[in-house]
């Protein structure tokens, strides 16, 4: 069974609700899994053997929240030696802001930047459908979860 870490960045709590329920759908299919919300670079130098999900929000100014910026700033000035590790990647948004999913963009090119490699889309999901975030994320979850 596969060990997977997701990195949380949150400003109201909808990206740790989203966060705590693929990790709990990944343990009860009997993989290893974590949250993590307050991620460091260094983290991902410790797990390398893991897989990895960011699951982050942003503010309306389409800024990183405040719990993962630290994490960004690392990615960006200490360049962690993560070149060729896996990721996937689910922001969260609304679509009512010019700024819809701004920060898991830039958090998705940093990772790029330094070599990580994303597979697949990300998620993007806009609070504006009115859908239920978590089921949404469990339903991309599960098409992934089956290949591990």
């Amino acid at each position: 069974m596969a060990k997977v870490i997701v990195f949380v960045g949150t400003v109201m709590g909808t990206a740790e609700g989203v966060g705590l329920a693929m990790a709990k759908q990944l343990e009860s299919e009997g993989h290893k899994a974590r949250v993590e919300m307050s991620p460091r670079a260094q983290d991902l130098l410790e797990n390398k053997d893991a897989l990895w999900i960011f699951c982050t929000s942003n503010t309306g100014a389409g800024d990183l929240p405040d719990n993962i910026q630290d994490f960004y700033v690392q990615l960006t000035q200490e360049f962690p030696a993560i070149a060729g590790q896996h990721y996937r990647m689910v922001i969260l948004g609304d679509s009512c802001y010019p700024t819809f999913a701004e920060a898991g963009h830039r958090l998705d090119a940093a990772l790029a930047d330094i070599g990580a490699v994303r597979d697949g889309e990300p998620l993007v999901l806009d609070a504006m459908t009115g859908e239920d975030p978590q089921e949404q994320a469990l339903t991309w979850l599960k098409g992934w979860a089956e290949t591990l």
